[in-house]
């Protein structure tokens, strides 16, 4: 019982951490384009991640994504250790990659934690390692690490088009003024998608560990039944994560904000609606993505439409590469944790 709190505990520190991480993903355009100060861009970001529960229980009326979190690893591998390890690997990945101002994936270093603890219990099992994953759940999320970015790219491409042709009789100064209030709608939008996307990952993570205890007490539970028994944890999970965006993130901000391309309102505006567009899209399939990713690739393809010298691929490319390096990495420090963890328990 005493693991199962600490997890609880721990969870719930990520989403904080989770939130003050990705704080930029929603607001770095309106802070780099001075629609909003950094102080009024976090509230309203956070209030707008909040939000996102009520959407999520009573308009949707399910949480699909913390379901496919929860199924990425199969349960007869998953203990309260496996859940743990993961945890910490996620947490000192973000953690790090905050510190460096590297916009990585928190959602992509939080399953590559979960399965490599997994992976790390069932060694030596009969049953062999290559039973841990579900595949079914894994692959999608695996796919969508590119096709989120590419998706949040073209869909910006295309709307900054379509707004540069609608618009090229307009007076520039009252064009400007309008999609600076624009921005407002649009990171709104942003915000809901990336509050409803990444605190269910967390809900996910919690959910896992609440249903092997009750298992392990002899209760049989489901990931909805889980959710109808603690409707805390989401309530939580949500306020967590907008406390988190709250505390800001401003190393990131400035990567994403003016070192990928410079944005204006109007691109601000494209991307953050082809962002939101993209990550209303994966919560429908029930794919959790990077929320990062996506508005990386809505930026790049907003500085495409310009020319393509106008995106800085040096920045790029580095920032690709800490995308394929989050879950081997987070993988392989959670198995680290976990036999070190197997020590002491």
């Amino acid at each position: 019982m005493t693991l199962l709190v600490l997890i609880i505990i721990l969870a719930f520190i990520f989403d904080y951490i989770n939130g003050f991480h990705d704080a930029a993903n929603s607001i770095a355009t309106i802070v780099s384009t001075k629609v909003l100060t950094p102080f009024q861009a976090v509230v309203w970001a956070a209030m707008f991640n909040f939000a996102a529960f009520f959407i999520a229980k009573y308009l949707i009326g399910e949480f699909k994504i913390g379901n496919t979190i929860a199924k990425t690893v199969n349960e007869h591998f998953i203990t309260l250790e496996v859940i743990f390890a993961g945890l910490l690997a996620a947490i000192i990945w973000n953690l790090a990659t905050w510190w460096f101002g590297i916009p990585s994936s928190s959602s992509h270093t939080l399953i590559g934690g979960f399965m490599g603890a997994a992976i790390a219990h069932a060694h030596g099992f009969s049953d062999g390692i290559q039973n841990v994953i579900n595949y079914s759940y894994v692959l999608p999320i695996f796919l969508f690490i590119f096709a989120a970015p590419l998706i949040g790219l073209v869909i910006a491409f295309i709307i900054t088009i379509i707004i540069v042709h609608l618009c090229k009789r307009s007076n520039p100064y009252k064009a400007e003024s309008w999609f600076k209030r624009l921005q407002l709608v649009s990171s709104a939008a942003l915000s809901l998608g990336h509050g409803s996307n990444d605190a269910q990952k967390v809900m996910g993570i919690i959910g896992a560990a609440m249903i092997y205890y009750q298992g392990s007490q002899g209760v049989k539970m489901d990931f909805n039944q889980f959710v109808d028994h603690y409707s805390w944890v989401p309530f939580c999970s949500f306020i967590a994560i907008g406390l988190g965006t709250m505390s800001g993130g401003w190393k990131i901000v400035k990567t994403m904000g003016t070192r990928i391309t410079k944005v204006t309102p109007l691109e601000g505006v494209a991307a953050e609606t082809a962002g939101a567009i993209t990550l209303y899209i994966t919560e429908h399939l029930a794919i959790p993505v990077s929320t990062t990713h996506t508005i990386t690739g809505s930026i790049i393809g907003v500085g495409a439409t310009k020319r393509l010298s106008a995106v800085r691929w040096g920045v790029t490319i580095n920032l690709l590469w800490a995308w394929v390096l989050t879950i081997p990495v987070s993988a392989l420090m959670a198995a680290l944790f976990y036999f070190i963890i197997k020590l002491f328990i």
